[in-house]
């Protein structure tokens, strides 16, 4: 493990590589699974105050899904998360014409129409984060759906910690993240 500031960090993003390979996934990860995103506490004022400039790229099935259940909900662990549309698929999710999942939100970002990109949980993945009393658990989550990633990522030779750089430093900041760079340096030296 790797101290970084008020955060333990798993060596398994500087060990293992990754690389989103959509063309082979079509972004299973926004469709599989039994609970929605994690959302932390000050993403849920941000969905409900963005909602309203994200509907319009949404389905209709994922519209109805958020109106019923709101834009974030308590999950059987009591975090928040996003909404499922009945049970399945994240409620943010949309498809190209290729039948790839992609996220509204973060479509909505790309034209501009909001400031946010998307909740960080999404933006971090594969790391998933767990926060404790005294420190934050910075961890790569394995899926067997993201075994392309894997093979593309080894191919292409970036890290995990590499892939997700925009969100680690969005989450934690520039200079963290320059720590991170120069422990990996320590490690591999």
């Amino acid at each position: 493990m790797i101290e970084i500031d008020n955060t333990l960090i798993s060596e398994e993003i500087l060990e293992n590589d990754f690389v989103c390979n959509l063309d082979a996934c079509k972004g299973a990860c926004c469709v599989e699974g039994d609970a929605g995103a994690p959302v932390e506490d000050e993403e849920v004022e941000i969905l409900e105050r963005i909602y309203h400039k994200v509907a319009p790229y949404l389905s209709e099935q994922g519209r109805k899904a958020i109106e019923a259940q709101g834009t974030a909900v308590r999950g059987s662990d009591g975090e928040w998360e996003t909404p499922l549309i009945n049970g399945g698929e994240c409620a943010y999710v949309v498809r190209d014409e290729k039948g790839i999942v992609l996220c509204g939100i973060e479509q909505a970002y790309r034209e501009g129409k909001i400031d946010w990109k998307k909740p960080i949980s999404c933006h971090l993945y594969p790391i998933r984060l767990k926060s404790y009393p005294s420190f934050i658990a910075v961890n790569y989550e394995r899926w067997s759906i993201c075994k392309d990633a894997c093979i593309l990522g080894r191919k292409l030779q970036v890290p995990i910690y590499k892939f997700v750089r925009e969100a680690l430093i969005r989450k934690f900041g520039e200079e963290w993240y320059e720590q991170l760079e120069a422990a990996e340096a320590m490690i591999n030296v």
